[in-house]
C-alpha cells in the first residue's frame, strides 16, 4: 500500500532525520512508528503526505509516486490526526467535520449525512454536539471529532500523529480501544506516531521501533517481544513487559505441556489406579488420534465403579479450553469459569496439548516476576 524506498530527508546543515529507510506498509494495516525523541518517527510519518519532503528515495501509494499528485490533491485523500487536534475554533463540529468533503465538491445533504454518520461512530451524539463549538467540548470529544474529520471523505490512508498524548489516561485507553474497533470495523491504513511503548503495544499490527533516524526492527508486538533483534530494541520494550501485558503472553508458555490422559475404553478400575499413581483429580479422555472428547472424575470413578464398565459411560464433555494460539490473558478470564479449574489446550486439530490450571497459571506469572526481581538486583 504504502512503499518506501531508500528514502531520505537531509536538511540544508547536513542533518538527516531519516536515512535510507526502505519498508512497505500493507494496506489495512495500523502501523506503529516509535522511537526516541529525534528518531525520525514524524518525520518518517509526515513524508507520506509531503508535509515534509523527503531529500532522496522514493515513496509511492498503491504503486504510485507521491511526488505526481498535487499536494492539495494527496492531502484531502489522506486523514490526518494530531497532537493538537486542530480544530476550527469558530466553526461548529459540523463544519469542521465537513471541510475535506465540500473541498472535495461533495453534495451538502451527503455531506449532512457523512456528519452524522461519523459522529454516532465515534460515541457522539449527533443532536447534542453538531451545533457546538470546540471549546464547549472536552479534550476527548475534541479528539473524536478529530478522528471523525480524518475519516470524513472515506481515506484509504489515516495518518496519527500521537493523537492521545495529552488526554489524561482514563480518556486515553477510551479512544485507543475505540480506534482498535473502528479500525477491525473499516479496515483503513493507519500509520500511527506514538513515544508510548506500551500503547504501541497495544496498538499496533506491526510496529517500527526507531532511533537516529533509522528502523532497527519492524515486526509484530509479539515478535518484538519474544525475539528482540537489538539490544536497543529489548531496552526500549522492557525485558519484562509481557508481565504487564498478558494478552501478549501465548497461553503455550503458562500451560503443563505434562497431562495425563486415557482412552474412552479403559475400565474404572485401571483408571483410578491411574488417578492415584499419578495423583491426580481428573482424567482428560482422548480418542485413538490425540483428540480430545472429554473429561472425567476422581469423584466420580468412585462413586459409579460398580455400575460401569468403561470411563466413557461417565464421561463429561469438555465445553471450554483454548486453543494454542491464545492468550495468558484468555486463561485468566476462562480460568474462574472452568469445571475442575482445569483449562485443556489443544490445536487446530482439537488434540491436546497442554493443560492450564490455577497453578501453572500463578507459577508462570511469580515466576516472571521472580526472574525481574532478580534482574532488577543484578
Amino acid at each position: 500500500m504504502i512503499k518506501f524506498a531508500n528514502v531520505t530527508k537531509e536538511y540544508d546543515d547536513g542533518f538527516q532525520a531519516v536515512k535510507s529507510l526502505s519498508f512497505e506498509i500493507e494496506k489495512g494495516e495500523l502501523l506503529v512508528l516509535i522511537g526516541p525523541s529525534g528518531s525520525g518517527k514524524s518525520t518518517t510519518m509526515k513524508m507520506i503526505n509531503r508535509i515534509i519532503p523527503h531529500s532522496s528515495g522514493t515513496i509511492t501509494i498503491g504503486g504510485k509516486d507521491i511526488k505526481s499528485y498535487k499536494v492539495s490533491e494527496l492531502r484531502r485523500n489522506i486523514g490526518y490526526v494530531i497532537q493538537q487536534i486542530g480544530l476550527f475554533p469558530h466553526y461548529t463540529i459540523e463544519k469542521n467535520i465537513a471541510i475535506v468533503p465540500q473541498l472535495k465538491g461533495w453534495d451538502k445533504e451527503d455531506i449532512k449525512v457523512r456528519v452524522i454518520e461519523l459522529l454516532e461512530m465515534v460515541g457522539l451524539d449527533p443532536e447534542v454536539h453538531m451545533n457546538r463549538y470546540p471549546k464547549e467540548l472536552s479534550g476527548g470529544q475534541q479528539q473524536r471529532v478529530g478522528i471523525a474529520r480524518a475519516l470524513a471523505s472515506n481515506p484509504e490512508i489515516i495518518l496519527m500523529d500521537e493523537p492521545f498524548s495529552a488526554l489524561d489516561p482514563l480518556t486515553r485507553e477510551q479512544l485507543q480501544a475505540e480506534l482498535i474497533t473502528l479500525h477491525k470495523k473499516l479496515k483503513k491504513t493507519i500509520v500511527f506516531v506514538t513515544h508510548d511503548i506500551d500503547e504501541a503495544l497495544k496498538m499496533g499490527d506491526r510496529i517500527a521501533i526507531m532511533k537516529d533516524g533509522k528502523i532497527l526492527q519492524l515486526d509484530t508486538p509479539e515478535k518484538l517481544l519474544h525475539d528482540p533483534a537489538h539490544g536497543f530494541v529489548e531496552e526500549f520494550t522492557g525485558k519484562h513487559r509481557i508481565i504487564q501485558n498478558p494478552n501478549l503472553m501465548p497461553v503455550t508458555e503458562i500451560m503443563a505441556e505434562t497431562i495425563v490422559t486415557s482412552l474412552p475404553h479403559r475400565s474404572p478400575e485401571k483408571a483410578i489406579s491411574l488417578i492415584r499413581q499419578r495423583k491426580i483429580t481428573n482424567l482428560f479422555i482422548q480418542d485413538d488420534e490425540k483428540k480430545l472428547l472429554g473429561i472425567v472424575s476422581a469423584y466420580d470413578l468412585i462413586k459409579k465403579l460398580k455400575t460401569i464398565k468403561t470411563i466413557d459411560e461417565i464421561m463429561e464433555p469438555v465445553n471450554q479450553y483454548l486453543l494454542d494460539t491464545a492468550t495468558a490473558e484468555d486463561a485468566i478470564v476462562l480460568i474462574d469459569d472452568v469445571p475442575y479449574g482445569m483449562i485443556p489446550v489443544v490445536d487446530k486439530e482439537h488434540k491436546i496439548v497442554g493443560l492450564v490450571t490455577r497453578g501453572s497459571l500463578l507459577s508462570a506469572m511469580s515466576s516472571k516476576w521472580i526472574e525481574m526481581e532478580e534482574n532488577l538486583d543484578e
